[in-house]
């Protein structure tokens, strides 16, 4: 289970392949999982929430948790998944990919803005994505009828991506050296921002039916953020949503990250998401001739309603 939110174990992970026929395993990690009050002993356990949690024992006493177990547990994830993270962003690296974290609340038009990304741009940046979501292969089915290769995650309860994760899904996509990839990842604004990846850069969308108000509620995505897309533009006339006061909110917690203002469905702002793409996925000429070989196992708004 993860300690930072409560979402399921990685059990209930489920990896498929590009042609989406073909489940990847999930590895044995060692570790033992606690589930519906069963304590590692096998005995079984009372949780009393009051600031603690007391566990009460057949045939023992008892004891109490101090909170700071919680936040140790957290910590130790953490540094679990930064340490995978750097090994994803070393391959990445190693092999000239540039790899786009999508972040956003559900609706907010990820997959649609990668579709519409795909088809001006697809083959040009030799595009593939790795899509996350807790059920179905929608997505992923939309990205292959675009024409490009597509892997479906899916997390079971769980609510976002993780390195591990990552690290699974680049083993069955497999992009080529010097690709663009999208990670796609699951629906929300929360436990995202807090799991690198190994990717290049972060690229958070919101909606304009969502409200300006996101940056402040959902702050650590923000301070995270590369990029803010702002989707939907087209909307802007029959909604109640200021952009300039989006963005001084988001600047207040990231005064580098960027914005523009776009609508995947009618197209307007696209160009300016296609120059900032094609800037940031130029790769070092010193990686032009990279190796294919196998995953290792270890500025101001611009709009245009």
């Amino acid at each position: 289970m993860c300690s930072t939110c409560g979402c399921s174990d990685d059990g209930e992970v489920r990896v498929s392949s590009v042609n989406g026929s073909v489940a990847v395993p999930e590895p044995d990690h060692g570790h033992q999982h606690v589930h519906d009050g069963e304590h590692p002993d096998g005995h079984q356990q009372e949780h009393a929430h009051d600031g603690g949690h007391n566990h009460s024992h057949e045939g023992g006493p008892a004891h109490t948790h101090a909170p700071v177990t919680t936040i140790t547990l957290e910590q130790s994830l953490l540094a679990k998944n930064d340490l995978l993270a750097a090994r994803n962003r070393g391959w990445l690296a190693g092999r000239a990919i540039q790899a786009f974290n999508v972040m956003s609340s559900p609706g907010a038009g990820k997959t649609t803005l990668l579709v519409r990304t795909i088809e001006e741009l697809g083959e040009r940046l030799g595009i593939t994505v790795i899509e996350g979501d807790q059920e179905t292969s929608l997505d992923a089915d939309r990205i292959r009828s675009a024409g490009r290769p597509a892997v479906q995650i899916n997390t079971g309860a769980g609510c976002h991506l993780d390195a591990d994760m990552l690290r699974r899904g680049l083993e069955a996509l497999n992009p080529a050296p010097g690709s663009t990839l999208f990670i796609e990842n699951v629906g929300n604004l929360v436990c995202p921002a807090l799991f690198d990846l190994g990717e290049t850069a972060k690229v958070v969308i919101i909606s304009v039916t969502e409200g300006d108000d996101k940056p402040q509620k959902y702050p650590h995505m923000f301070m995270a953020a590369d990029l803010v897309i702002i989707n939907k533009s087209d909307l802007l006339p029959y909604v109640e949503f200021d952009v300039d006061e989006c963005l001084r909110q988001a600047r207040q917690l990231n005064p580098h990250v960027e914005m523009l203002a776009i609508s995947a469905t009618n197209g307007a702002g696209l160009d300016s998401w296609y120059d900032w793409l094609i800037k940031n996925t130029q790769t070092p000429a010193s990686h032009a001739g990279a190796q294919s070989h196998p995953m290792a196992s270890e500025s101001q708004v611009q709009t245009n309603a």
